[in-house]
């Protein structure tokens, strides 16, 4: 999930339709493709992307003759990974094109780069200005090489349902919303007074995690510090985040759903929870989700608490054992143009990494979200977020804090307890 300046669009486009017209005719001579020298470029990705549902692929393969593009998607980025890292240990079964969640980006560059091309070969390094420097930098190692073109960010917003807002007798507009709730504390005495009148099997939001989560996305400092030491267990803002977590586990304000669950997906179109912590890319999960019936009884407002922050992002690699490496390049630039990462935003959500495309969406509304100003409130997210330190084990230490949460909400218990077992499991993943 992604970020660039301007760039010569039509010069690079008319290289695109030369480059790979030339490359569908040569083949690859190391694939399982046909005779004919059409070429399949498969891409292994996990959640939403979004790039089938925006039609990207279809565009891009009628750009290209001769590629056609294969999607394989994993929902839970957690299973993603472990297959992914297997895969790559064993040097099969990999795909052109890999996803990297931006909390798995510091492990690739320091601990596996040797399994990743260094796209500076196809000519990557041209693009740097396009991106946003933390972006470009944290997919970059030390000798310089780069191993992932970035897609979106994450900035931070909520998400929450009117129509059930106003059964429960609470205001629905959005600004009214994020003045009442510009602290978390007031998000949660907000959610008490929803509990109240909310109709019956709804919750104030979808589980705890989700919450601790989009509060950690608020900060620079979270597992590691600037000097690459580990500090989660005395971080005063993962206990911080972890605190009012338990709390609105202890309140009953959580409908204790583990997120990318069959549950939880069943639940967003059953009003199951009114509120969801909502990095942009969510967005367009939620349309996937809720479907046709949940258009217009959605809005998003600003987050609550200190600064909007950033939740997420990806990268787009490609594996040493990839079959088509020149061609996957080729892709991978495309999709994370400016022109695609802003038409990527208008129909799914995902905020881009590039300048160029920012530029191109501050005015963007979203009708399925009842008309809000995306562009505008995502946009300032992205400016406020904080320019956040990356850890190697990031994503696996937010895992476990997250499993441990949920332990308090579905089986009751206690905070203290869990957090033990927090740690205990980070000891064992960390080895």
């Amino acid at each position: 999930m992604r970020n660039p300046s301007t760039r010569r669009a039509g010069l690079r486009l008319g290289a695109l339709l030369l480059s790979g017209a030339l490359l569908a005719a040569c083949g690859s001579g190391t694939s399982d493709d046909s005779a004919d020298g059409d070429i399949t470029l498969t891409v292994d990705l996990f959640g939403s992307f979004g790039y089938e549902e925006a039609g990207l692929y279809e565009e891009y393969e009628k750009l290209n003759p001769g590629i056609t593009i294969k999607q394989t998607d994993t929902q839970d980025e957690q299973d993603y990974w472990k297959s992914l890292q297997t895969r790559l240990a064993g040097g099969g079964g990999l795909a052109d094109v890999q996803g990297i969640e931006v909390g798995r980006i510091a492990s690739v560059t320091q601990q596996q780069a040797e399994r990743f091309e260094d796209l500076t070969q196809y000519g990557a390094d041209a693009l740097e200005d396009e991106f946003a420097p933390a972006k470009w930098s944290a997919a970059t190692t030390d000798d310089g090489a780069v191993l992932g073109l970035g897609t979106d960010v994450g900035p931070q917003a909520m998400c929450y349902r009117t129509d059930l807002f106003a059964e429960a007798g609470l205001p629905t507009d959005r600004e009214e919303l994020a003045a009442e709730w510009s602290t978390w504390d007031g998000y949660l005495e907000l959610g008490t007074r929803y509990l109240a009148e909310a109709p019956e099997g709804s919750a104030w939001l979808d589980s705890v995690g989700s919450l601790y989560a989009v509060m950690m996305g608020q900060q620079e400092e979270r597992y590691y510090n600037a000097s690459g030491d580990l500090i989660y267990e005395d971080s005063p803002a993962v206990h911080t985040a972890w605190k009012t977590a338990a709390e609105a586990a202890g309140d009953g304000l959580s409908a204790k759903l583990d997120q990318w669950s069959p549950q939880w997906n069943q639940a967003f179109s059953t009003g199951s929870f009114a509120t969801l912590p909502c990095p942009a890319w969510m967005l367009g999960y939620i349309k996937g989700q809720a479907g046709d019936e949940g258009a217009g009884t959605w809005d998003v407002a600003t987050l609550p608490g200190d600064g909007a922050g950033n939740w997420g992002g990806s990268y787009l690699s490609i594996p040493r054992a990839a079959k088509h490496k020149k061609e996957a390049y080729q892709l991978i630039e495309w999709l994370t143009a400016p022109e695609q990462q802003a038409k990527l935003f208008k129909a799914q959500g995902n905020f881009p990494s590039s300048t160029g495309a920012i530029a191109q969406i501050s005015d963007a509304t979203d009708p399925y979200f009842s008309d809000a100003p995306i562009g505008r409130i995502f946009g300032e997210a992205a400016k406020e977020a904080p320019v956040q330190v990356l850890g190697v084990h990031d994503k696996s230490i937010a895992d476990q804090i997250t499993n441990a949460l949920s332990e308090i909400e579905r089986k009751g218990t206690s905070p203290d307890k869990a957090w033990k077992n927090a740690l205990k499991a980070i000891d064992n993943v960390l080895g």
